[in-house]
């Protein structure tokens, strides 16, 4: 996206990138359906982004979901929205909309280098890319770092830059996982049984003051994973960091309230089980009726009370995240304090920085994507007034 901006404005951009292709993490999110940004109104869609709100706000104003919508259909790429709010490419699809956005920037008159592996600077400056031809220096006017966080590192995100722009001074904050699996100590009968198993159709929330929000996750070997926890992940991911653990609630029956609940649980069940019981009043089977077994004791489900408020209010204790190679994406990296309001390092004048690498969070949901772009156009503009181009 920088150098989309940069090229329209006449200014040449040698585009480098170590991996053999571009775009390869682009394409890996467009896997299931690429999910380009949502719908919902401004400062919903800007709240998302938690505690740095306040510093992507501008990039928003200067491309929000809507012109990523329109800059798609200019590429010839229709987009719709689903069910959830969520944007899609009409073919579902990653590889279209990349192709031609990449036959338009080579229309432009942009170089795409591919197997050029930055690695840092000489001592006067110059940038180091290592290259299939050994190594290359490399002069520039102005230079966009947009090396991604952690995450996936066999697609090119490996955080190498890491060290490399602490060396130069410029402060970080260190890489973690976002958007990933988080851990359980399950029981090996629940695990062996229910490894796979979406939940659908319930409600979670953090400990703490927190309003339930709906979606749905799936149980793993060793935990959770899935849009509903990848939502509250910073929060998770915080209270992991302060207090070693962290909880979550699970409502299994958000459409029911809690009286409803409990004369259920109550009817009469004669020589019926509770599977059979739970399963007909109430719809609980299959993982949920294993989660409540999984939480609660013999006497526990036996108690009509406890029974009714656990469907309500599941807790479960989360012990961990999975590794961050495995994460959808990272928090953490290039300091806000680091940057002006062009995105410039100010510990190096000409470097700009742009994407994941910076110190951002979001959930998945089109969110990450659309603030990525958004940075793009950001620090190319900041480039064109350090260059002094109109």
């Amino acid at each position: 996206m920088a150098a989309e901006v940069l090229a329209t404005a006449g200014v040449h951009v040698d585009l480098y990138d170590a991996m053999p292709s571009v775009g390869r993490k682009f394409l890996l999110a467009g896997r299931g359906g690429l999910n380009l940004t949502h719908s919902e109104p401004a400062a919903a869609f800007l709240a998302r982004y938690g505690d740095r709100s306040e510093q992507l706000a501008p990039w928003l104003r200067e491309f929000d979901a809507a012109a990523l919508r329109l800059w798609a259909q200019e590429l010839g790429v229709e987009t719709f929205v689903g069910s959830s709010g969520r944007v899609f490419p009409e073919e579902m699809k990653a590889a279209p909309l990349l192709r031609r956005w990449l036959q338009r920037l080579r229309s432009q008159g942009v170089d795409v280098h591919a197997r050029h592996r930055w690695t840092g600077w000489d001592e006067k400056g110059g940038l180091l890319i290592q290259t299939p031809d050994g190594p290359l220096r490399q002069s520039a006017d102005a230079v966009v770092l947009a090396l991604g966080g952690a995450s996936w590192p066999r697609l090119g995100s490996d955080g190498a830059w890491f060290q490399i722009l602490s060396d130069k001074g410029v402060r970080l904050r260190p890489l973690q996982a976002s958007n990933g699996g988080f851990l359980v100590s399950w029981t090996e009968h629940f695990a062996s049984r229910h490894a796979g198993e979406p939940l659908k159709s319930i409600a979670m929330a953090p400990s703490g003051d927190h309003s339930m929000r709906r979606g749905e996750i799936m149980a793993t070997a060793d935990g959770l994973e899935g849009g509903l926890i990848y939502a509250w992940s910073s929060v998770l991911r915080k209270q992991l960091q302060e207090q070693g653990e962290a909880w979550i609630h699970i409502d299994l029956l958000p459409d029911r309230d809690l009286q409803f609940i409990s004369k259920q649980v109550a009817w009469p069940r004669g020589a019926r089980s509770w599977s059979s019981h739970l399963g007909s009043r109430l719809g609980l089977r299959g993982i949920k009726l294993a989660l409540l077994r999984e939480h609660l004791s013999p006497e526990q489900f036996n108690d009509f009370d406890s029974l009714a408020a656990t469907i309500k209010r599941l807790p479960l204790r989360l012990t961990g995240m999975r590794p961050i190679e495995e994460a959808i994406s990272t928090a953490g990296g290039v300091a806000f304090e680091s940057l002006n309001d062009a995105l410039m390092l100010k510990a190096m004048p000409g470097v700009f920085c742009s994407g994941e690498m910076l110190d951002w969070d979001a959930p998945t949901g089109g969110y990450l994507l659309t603030a990525c772009f958004a940075s793009g156009r950001v620090a190319a503009q900041g480039v064109l007034r350090w260059l002094d181009i109109k």
